[in-house]
């Protein structure tokens, strides 16, 4: 008997249900967040165009490189989506009758917590900020950061990464980046220290060399300044070293410091045999 009686009073309140109202409700609160997730989209996609607008703008007038102006730009990009998607969860609750007073408060307890315990995170991501706002790194970069050298492949806002003369890929957290050495701004400089035998006089050595350098210096089109040859750089019991030293364009120094190489030793070479069959 027990079991009918709760069976009809489950009947009884389904049946007086009012199930107008609800319906009226649930699809009033279907519709608001409806809307609201419409508004969320609306803003988001203005927002982002805005973003990227402006980036375009700024890499225009100051000619940045894209390289910066895109991770810049996906910088604010998750800053900008981060803060939107927090108001839409804060305002979908609201929505469901909950106060989010305490939930806002918490936040920010638990953001204050979160920074004293990364500090280090914080300070990663505030230095790669710099790097890039200030213009100091560029991905192809040839940098030495530290007792590290090689090609920047990416700067992020955590890590930046660079690529050694070996191959080796180098994640060096940005904090770390005390003292960086950019190689790749303006014109660089091609050395090549070159031993010759006492079977030649330094006059005679500096002769051959200067004029295979201005014979290169003709053809050769990332040379911006030289090749010279300086002088005497050191004397052994046997040989001097000689310096040559010339600008090239940016990123060119070691190409042509091979060639210099190349022709001092067939020029020397060919002024030695010159110089035997004479005696």
């Amino acid at each position: 008997m027990e079991q009918i009686e709760q069976v009809d009073q489950i009947t009884d309140k389904i049946t007086n249900f009012d199930w107008t109202n609800f319906s009226i409700d649930a699809g009033l609160f279907i519709i608001k967040i409806i809307i609201i997730y419409v508004v969320y989209k609306i803003i988001r996609a203005i927002g982002m165009k805005l973003i990227h607008g402006s980036f375009e703008r700024y890499q225009r007038k100051n000619s940045v490189s894209a390289g910066r102006s895109k991770t810049l730009q996906n910088l604010v990009d998750s800053i900008f989506s981060y803060v939107l998607i927090f108001f839409l969860v804060i305002t979908l609750l609201k929505q469901i009758g909950i106060d989010t007073t305490g939930i806002i408060a918490g936040a920010g307890i638990v953001g204050l917590a979160v920074g004293f315990g990364a500090q280090g995170l914080v300070s990663d991501i505030v230095t790669g900020f710099f790097l890039l706002l200030e213009r100091q790194v560029d991905v192809d970069d040839y940098v030495t950061i530290g007792s590290f050298s090689g090609v920047v492949e990416q700067v992020g806002l955590r890590t930046t990464q660079i690529r050694s003369t070996d191959g080796t890929l180098i994640y060096l957290p940005n904090r770390q980046i005390t003292t960086l050495s950019n190689h790749t701004r303006g014109n660089m400089q091609a050395l090549v220290d070159f031993t010759v035998g006492n079977q030649l006089s330094i006059d005679q050595a500096m002769t051959v060399i200067q004029r295979e350098c201005d014979k290169m210096a003709e053809h050769e089109e990332n040379i911006v300044e030289g090749p010279n040859v300086l002088g005497v750089q050191s004397i052994g019991s046997s040989e001097v070293v000689l310096r040559v030293i010339a600008r090239t364009k940016n990123g060119t120094q070691g190409e042509i410091e091979r060639k210099l190489r190349k022709i001092i030793k067939e020029a020397i070479d060919a002024e030695l045999n010159k110089v035997e069959r004479e005696n």
